[in-house]
């Protein structure tokens, strides 16, 4: 006899998923880091590796082409390990400066996760930060009313996103199984990823944060034909990421469990696309 299954737990992305819509808080501040260094990013150059630990994102970023040749022609070599750590040092300080201004709940997304603990389901999280920022964004996210269960933050494993291995621990520390019970919900490509290394169900966020990068008032003044195309570029990356559903953000998350219900009472299991 196949084995009933259902939903049983989220494990939430936190910026430009749950706080900070667009994902803004890291974003001035790898340009500031680059910056200090003599090498000019842009904002574009910033967001592309989003979701990686933040100083695999900066070795991605120091190695894109463009910033790579921009580095050399300013340093007079190639942008290596050394350098990596460098710009951290000087990159985390900014941005758990910067997290405190962008700290704000994404509209619907406190009474979606209400809605369904509610129901039952349990809630983790995982995060491209690092612990000593999410000790800044934690507490005021729990005075706000959200504390999930545990968060794991780039560094506390040997490996980050995409690998699984933040989603496994995450789940093996709130005893949950199978993974086909699992629901990861997160804002980036690279997010996404890590939801289908670990075999949990996946759900991309194509307007509350970094594929989108608006504040929610600036998404807010655009009209439907001005969303569109940022919806479907977003929606796009998720799904060559793997993603199972792409949704605006996370208020629209409800209707999806019950989607992801109906196909495990089916015998689908994540990555199923038929």
């Amino acid at each position: 006899m196949t084995e009933l299954l259902a939903p049983q737990a989220l494990i939430l992305d936190w910026a430009g998923t749950v706080v900070d819509h667009g994902s803004r808080a890291p974003m001035g501040a790898f340009v500031r880091a680059f910056a200090e260094f003599g090498v000019a990013i842009s904002i574009a150059d910033a967001r592309g590796p989003m979701g990686m630990a933040k100083w695999d994102h900066i070795r991605a970023v120091g190695q894109a082409p463009a910033v790579a040749a921009a580095w050399q022609a300013r340093h007079g070599r190639a942008f290596g390990e050394a350098d990596v750590r460098a710009i951290f040092d000087v990159f985390e300080p900014m941005n758990i400066a910067s997290v405190r201004a962008h700290a704000d709940f994404i509209p619907g997304a406190r009474d979606a996760i209400a809605a369904l603990k509610a129901r039952g389901l349990r809630v983790g999280a995982t995060t491209g930060y690092t612990r000593a920022i999410m000790d800044v964004v934690e507490p005021i996210a729990a005075a706000g009313g959200y504390a999930p269960e545990l968060t794991v933050c780039a560094g506390d494993l040997p490996a980050g996103r995409p690998t699984p291995l933040m989603m496994w621990y995450a789940m093996a520390r709130m005893g949950v199984w199978p993974a086909a019970t699992v629901v990861k919900v997160d804002d980036t490509p690279v997010g996404i990823g890590e939801g289908v290394a670990a075999g949990t169900w996946t759900v991309g966020l194509a307007l509350s944060g970094n594929m989108c990068g608006l504040s929610a008032e600036e998404l807010a003044a655009l009209g439907p034909a001005e969303r569109a195309p940022i919806r479907d570029a977003a929606a796009a990356a998720f799904r060559a990421a793997g993603a199972d559903f792409v949704i605006d953000s996370l208020a629209d998350l409800p209707p999806v469990i019950d989607a992801i219900a109906a196909r495990l009472a089916a015998g689908r299991r994540p990555g199923q696309t038929t």
